[in-house]
């Protein structure tokens, strides 16, 4: 029987194992589409056995429930930074050209719009990401209030919803953009992102 210390490497290696698998599947997936990709496929790019894939996750979907879940990580977090600095506003100007950079660049860009296009098939993967998106919503819209509240600003539960909704608009937009035109000058949308950022969160 594993004794105490022994847990969390064998934590840390499954962990390793999950990451190696949701690496090569986010490959797959980006090179050859949700559907185009077979799990034989995943585990040649993961350089494991179908039977170990099987072992940390029961399908595909299970994978794609991983990913969105590392990605709402990621953003709750982000959100809970913000609304611990001390000028929130600032703060959310500042950090604008890291959401650029993340839905700008082509690999997640490519990935996120699989998943998308895969919700607007499959049921079960709306379900994933609709609960992480209404999560991460109330998260933003969370921050929203505490910035606005502290600038005097007693804004309705529709109003908060709006803000939340433009700035979600305004970076997953990126994602298409970042396909349709791979040209484009990141510097600029920044700083655009950062005025635009300004004065949606300045309205009366």
């Amino acid at each position: 029987m594993p004794t105490g210390p022994d847990l969390p490497t064998d934590a840390s290696r499954a962990e390793a194992r999950r990451i190696q698998i949701r690496a090569a599947a986010e490959q797959c997936f980006r090179q050859h589409g949700f559907h185009g990709t077979s799990i034989a496929q995943i585990s040649k790019a993961a350089g494991m056995s179908t039977g170990h894939i099987y072992h940390y996750f029961e399908n595909k979907e299970a994978i794609i429930a991983d990913i969105v879940a590392q990605d709402l990580d990621r953003l709750l977090t982000l959100t809970a930074e913000l609304r611990a600095a001390s000028d929130v506003k600032s703060a959310m100007i500042e950090r604008a050209v890291e959401g650029v950079e993340a839905n700008l660049a082509p690999g997640n860009a490519a990935l996120q719009l699989e998943i998308v296009a895969e919700a607007a098939r499959n049921p079960h993967v709306a379900d994933i990401v609709r609960a992480a998106d209404r999560q991460c919503r109330e998260s933003l819209k969370e921050t929203l209030r505490t910035l606005r509240q502290a600038a005097g600003h007693r804004d309705s539960d529709a109003a908060l919803t709006g803000m939340t909704e433009a700035l979600a608009a305004m970076f997953e937009g990126l994602q298409i953009r970042a396909i349709r035109n791979p040209d484009l000058d990141q510097q600029v949308v920044v700083q655009t992102f950062r005025r635009m950022i300004h004065d949606l969160l300045s309205q009366a």
